[in-house]
C-alpha cells in the first residue's frame, strides 16, 4: 500500500513503519516521539500516529518516557528458523565454554554489516551493553571482524562503505588497517578485540562454518581486559567453535 500524505508521497505505511523500529538500539531502548522524528525522518504527526497503530499490534509500547519495542517483535524472532537452530546447536557448547572459562560467551551472526548477537552466555558485571537480539557494528567487536575476515569481499566493502565509527579510542576507523586485520585474524584463525567496542572489556573470538562450510557465526569470550588471557582463551573458543561447525555439518545447518 501507498501513502498518499503530504508528508512522504509514495513512501509505504510499511517503509515508514520499518524506520521507526529501525530507530531503537541498545543504547535506546526507549525513545520520545520527537527523538524518534528525527531518527527516521518523518514528521512527528506522523510518528505519534504509526506509533499508535503500532503499539495496537504489540509492535511498539508506549513508557512514561516514549516508546519500546513491544513483545510480539520478541515472539516473531523466536521463530526464525535458522538463528534458532543455530542457537540450540551451540548452547550445551557454550555452556560447556562458560564452565570452563567463567567469562561471558556470545554467539553472533551478521546482517548485513553489523553484529547481532543470538545467544549470549553468563552475566555482565562490566558494564557491558550486549545483549541477545543487540547490534554492533561489525568492525568493532572481535565476533564481527572474525566474520567478517570469512565472508567475501564484497561484505568487507561494505561495512567499509558504511563507515568505521569509533566506538572507543581502540577502534579500527580506517579502511587500510582493517583490511590488515582481516588478514592477520585469517592467519591465526580467531581475532582479538581489545577494547575495541567497549572501554576495559576484551574478547577472543572464532569463527564457526555451516555445512556448506561458508561463515554462518561468530563465537567469542568476553571479559575484563585484565583477566583475560588470549593465551589460553584463544585455545578454548577456537576448539568450541570448531566443534560446533562439525555439530552444524553433521546436523546439515
Amino acid at each position: 500500500m501507498r501513502s498518499t500524505e503530504r508528508d512522504g508521497p509514495g513512501v509505504s505505511v510499511l517503509a515508514r513503519a520499518t524506520a521507526l523500529l529501525a530507530a531503537f538500539d541498545e543504547r535506546s531502548p526507549v525513545i520520545g516521539v520527537g527523538e524518534l522524528a528525527r531518527r527516521s525522518g518523518l514528521p512527528k504527526s506522523t510518528v505519534h500516529r504509526l506509533c499508535g497503530e503500532l503499539c495496537s499490534v504489540r509492535l511498539l509500547e508506549r513508557t512514561d518516557d516514549g516508546y519500546q519495542l513491544g513483545p510480539w517483535l520478541f515472539e516473531l524472532g523466536e521463530l526464525v528458523p535458522t538463528h534458532r537452530t543455530l542457537s540450540e546447536a551451540a548452547q550445551p557448547i557454550m555452556e560447556d565454554l562458560r564452565e570452563a572459562t567463567h567469562q561471558r560467551i556470545h554467539l553472533a551472526v551478521l546482517d548485513g554489516v553489523e553484529v547481532v548477537y543470538v545467544n549470549i552466555l553468563g552475566g555482565s558485571s562490566m558494564g557491558l551493553s550486549s545483549r541477545v537480539g543487540g547490534r554492533l557494528p561489525a568492525h568493532s567487536t572481535g565476533v564481527g571482524k572474525v566474520m567478517l575476515a570469512y565472508s567475501s569481499r564484497s561484505v568487507l566493502q561494505a561495512r567499509i562503505e558504511a563507515g568505521l565509527p569509533q566506538l572507543t579510542p581502540r577502534t579500527i576507523t580506517t579502511a587500510e588497517n582493517l583490511v590488515a586485520e582481516m588478514r592477520a585474524i585469517r592467519s591465526i584463525g580467531m581475532a582479538f578485540d581489545a577494547e575495541e567496542s567497549h572501554a576495559g572489556v576484551s574478547c577472543v573470538a572464532a569463527p564457526v562454518f555451516g555445512a556448506d562450510r561458508k561463515i554462518v557465526a561468530g563465537l567469542s569470550i568476553t571479559g575484563p581486559t585484565a583477566s583475560l588471557d588470549p593465551r589460553t582463551m584463544g585455545p578454548a573458543v577456537r576448539t568450541a567453535a570448531f566443534v560446533l561447525s562439525r555439530t552444524l555439518r553433521t546436523d546439515g545447518i
